[in-house]
């Protein structure tokens, strides 16, 4: 009876908590963060495990942004997929997260995917090719998860390991021309009236900002530290995830 009590006592403290939890953020732009309704789940969550879920939405958010974005400065390249608009190639692009645990995609060789993006005789589609690659490699790195629990496992290494890659993934979409000198993908640069938009360059950044945070977040937690590298830059062998 005393442990019915107890966990009855436990379970109304959580629901009160949640009860008075504050409403969702209203940003700038006038978007709002949508608050989580409470689930018993949350029970078997720590504080960290909730940080990891909240960085890994953000960095998902950033992926999709930045899809979405690359196909707007390069349509030729949706158009190869047969899609009707840039914003049906994204939408589909990131489908398969409502049920990763059962989709194929996961299963993805991302690095192939991302030096293909690169190849001057690749004929498909690379923007779809550059993030699906990137897409992969990050869930990856969170062990192809979107639920974290008390006993679940992060590496930290993994996330630092992501960031590295995504850095050198910038430095090839800013150097990599064709024959004619040409940017393989446009993303940076000037628009009609010569304004220079650097949109790319400011979501790559809070996209390795963040995996960064939750790399040493989740090193002070496993007490494991993370072995620095670099990627061959020359031949694209990236870090693995």
């Amino acid at each position: 009876m005393k442990r019915i009590a107890a966990l009855s006592a436990y379970l109304l403290t959580a629901l009160l908590l949640v009860a008075c939890s504050s409403s969702a953020i209203q940003r700038k732009d006038g978007s709002s963060s949508s608050v989580r309704s409470f689930s018993l789940r949350d029970l078997a969550k720590s504080d960290v495990d909730e940080v990891i879920e909240i960085h890994q939405q953000a960095a998902l958010a950033s992926l999709k942004t930045l899809t979405l974005k690359l196909y707007r400065r390069n349509p030729s390249e949706w158009r190869k997929s047969g899609y009707a608009s840039a914003d049906e190639a994204t939408e589909t692009l990131f489908k398969p997260l409502s049920h990763w645990h059962l989709s194929s995609h996961k299963d993805l060789d991302w690095q192939a995917s991302l030096r293909d993006a690169w190849r001057e005789e690749y004929t498909g589609d690379r923007v779809k090719a550059l993030m699906d690659g990137l897409l992969v490699m990050h869930m990856a790195a969170f062990n192809h998860r979107t639920e974290f629990y008390l006993l679940s496992d992060v590496d930290a290494q993994k996330l630092y390991n992501a960031a590295r890659n995504t850095e050198a993934v910038v430095w090839k979409l800013a150097t990599t021309r064709n024959s004619h000198n040409a940017p393989l993908l446009l993303s940076n640069g000037t628009d009609g009236n010569d304004v220079i938009n650097l949109s790319f360059e400011r979501e790559f950044g809070k996209l390795i900002g963040n995996q960064d945070t939750l790399a040493r977040i989740v090193e002070d937690k496993s007490n494991r530290a993370i072995r620095f590298g670099v990627v061959n830059l020359t031949s694209m062998v990236f870090l693995p995830v």
